[in-house]
């Protein structure tokens, strides 16, 4: 039986595809947040707490990834970072997105949403990331094999960590990371507004979502 590689893309291509990808699966989510609302009503105790304990993770998310972006410093497609958060897991950036993902579905007030954010973005990430990691293998042969082979994809295992001594930081792409997960907080006023029309019945609820 004959099997067949994925055709190469370019890494910068993946990146446009999968961020393609993460606009509509979230797109589709509001959509459903739209027609749901969390147990015990907007202003209930269940409804502020999934909320606060979003905007941690949101935060948590822009800190981390902004941390991560010290170490790969645009050197993604350049050398193979092993150090620092690279060295527990193969994609920081990623699981700190993970937690943003939350971060933004919390803010419905829903656990059930804000769970269904990270599954889409989990699902999404594991397409891409085969992708990059055929395209990193190619350009970096047995030494990035290797660091595959010890490194976890996703789930950190901070039994490897190692840094390094020095870091080159581009600032330019430090402050872009930053201002990519600012966009998380976006989520706040339009969750917000979402809330404010169910409230008005200018929205139908028609489930109840934990």
């Amino acid at each position: 039986m004959t099997t067949t590689n994925p055709p190469a893309l370019d890494l910068g291509a993946v990146q446009k595809i999968r961020k393609g990808a993460v606009l509509v699966a979230l797109l589709a989510l509001m959509g459903a947040a739209l027609v749901t609302q969390s147990v015990g009503g907007v202003d209930g105790r269940w409804h502020e707490m999934v909320e606060a304990a979003g905007l941690a993770m949101i935060v948590f998310s822009i800190v981390g990834r902004a941390w991560c972006t010290l170490y790969i410093g645009g050197r993604k497609k350049a050398d193979v970072v092993d150090s620092g958060p690279y060295s527990i897991t193969r994609n920081p950036l990623y699981v700190f997105s993970f937690f943003g993902a939350f971060g933004v579905g919390a803010q419905s007030g829903s656990a059930a949403i804000a769970c269904g954010f990270v599954l889409a973005s989990l699902l999404i990430f594991r397409l891409t990331v085969a992708r990059e990691e055929a395209f990193l293998s190619r350009e970096f042969g047995e030494r990035y094999e290797a660091y595959r082979a010890r490194t976890p994809r996703f789930v950190p295992n901070f039994g490897l960590w190692r840094d390094t001594e020095e870091l080159t930081v581009r600032p330019s792409l430090f402050l872009l990371t930053i201002r990519d997960g600012l966009v998380f907080l976006l989520a706040i006023p339009i969750f917000e507004m979402i809330d404010l029309a169910q409230a008005e019945g200018w929205l139908k609820v028609i489930a109840l979502l934990p």
